[in-house]
């Protein structure tokens, strides 16, 4: 009989912890005081906008990110399929084999029935030693030191992103580089095609004609949109 899946979410599927708004403000104060101008003059981005300066900061780190997430999903799916994520099957008396992923789901299968225990207890210690099993093989291969990477390489790119609320744009320029950074994380996580996506875009796309037909010469962030890596749940997600 095939067994039924539990609907507990996979633990790896967790994290990003937002940090506090005073770390966010002081970034954006440092940024505000750096020197733009030798980069403004070998790209042809205003010297003086702290939004461009915070822009080219986040797509440093948003591009890390990137890099290193597909490096872990990489590790990741030779080590499910060396390993399997950590689970138990158990079967119930009258009842379809149910798989858990947690010991969270654990107590959820067998509720508060003392007429389990010994069933209970068994199911415990087989998940204890998949995971263990897991622990190994992740620390072995790479995958944990690569997550480590990927999840700090996150956090540093949506505290950036998260700065732009607090970065007040100078130029038309730094206008269009906010709605750019917006639209490429946004879209990376949601669908593309579904509202406000499509209404931003269209709203960058207004910005960059307008101030190309006053600025011929201004390269806008935002006048080329990017190609997108679409990222699954559980890579660069914050909880």
């Amino acid at each position: 009989m095939a067994d039924s899946d539990n609907t507990t979410t996979l633990p790896l599927v967790t994290r990003r912890q937002v940090l506090a708004g005073g770390m966010i403000t002081s970034t954006a104060l440092v940024l505000e005081k750096s020197t733009f101008t030798s980069n403004a003059a070998a790209t042809n981005l205003s010297p003086s906008d702290p939004a461009l300066a915070l822009w080219r900061e986040w797509q440093t780190a948003h591009r890390l990110s990137e890099r290193l997430c597909r490096r872990q999903q990489r590790l990741e799916t030779r080590l499910v399929e060396s390993v399997g994520f950590p689970c138990v099957t158990v079967r119930l008396p009258e009842r379809e084999n149910v798989t858990a992923y947690s010991i969270e789901a654990l107590n959820e299968v067998f509720g508060k029935s003392s007429s389990m225990a010994a069933l209970r207890e068994k199911a415990e210690a087989d998940f204890a030693a998949h995971q263990a099993r897991w622990d190994s093989a992740a620390e072995e291969s790479g995958y944990t030191a690569a997550l480590t990477a990927e999840r700090k390489a996150s956090d540093r790119a949506q505290d950036l992103l998260e700065a732009f609320s607090m970065t007040p744009a100078t130029t038309l320029d730094g206008v269009a580089a906010k709605l750019n950074a917006i639209l490429r994380e946004g879209e990376a996580w949601a669908e593309g095609s579904e509202f406000p996506w499509p209404q931003i875009h269209s709203a960058l796309s207004d910005l960059v004609r307008v101030g190309k037909q006053m600025m011929p010469e201004q390269v806008f962030q935002g006048e080329r949109r990017p190609k997108l890596h679409k990222r699954r749940a559980g890579c660069c997600f914050r909880a």
